[in-house]
């Protein structure tokens, strides 16, 4: 039996392009999504940062993250040290953190000479 083959297979190239789409989207949910999740609190009035300060976040359950790398507490001081005193410090901290986890973050950026201290609200 001569059986010739008139028709392509479009089967293995529906799946590897679901394949690619999946990818796609799970690449563009992280990018869009790509800050560490804090709940800011709320402030009345917020003032507009310039370019590119260091940012410090504390989540909710104390982790610190400085510029998007998690830190531990006590190598905080190091990392900052080699920053310019000039260069401005913002504190993004979950509302549902102990003042104590904050004021030791702060106390830490004071200490590595660093005074231009701001913290990250939401505008109601």
């Amino acid at each position: 039996m001569d059986h010739e083959l008139n028709q392509i297979n479009v089967i293995p190239l529906v799946d590897v392009m679901l394949v690619l789409l999946v990818i796609v989207l799970t690449t563009a949910t992280f990018i869009s999504t790509g800050q560490i999740p804090v709940d800011l609190a709320q402030a009345d009035a917020t003032s507009a940062t310039p370019s590119e300060p260091i940012t410090i976040t504390i989540t909710s359950s104390g982790e610190i993250f400085l510029d998007g790398a998690q830190l531990p507490q006590e190598a905080i001081f190091g990392e900052l040290q080699q920053f310019s005193p000039e260069t401005l410090v913002l504190v993004r901290a979950d509302r549902m953190i102990q003042l104590e986890r904050f004021v030791d973050v702060v106390d830490d950026v004071r200490g590595a000479g660093l005074t231009k201290i701001s913290l990250a609200v939401e505008q109601q």
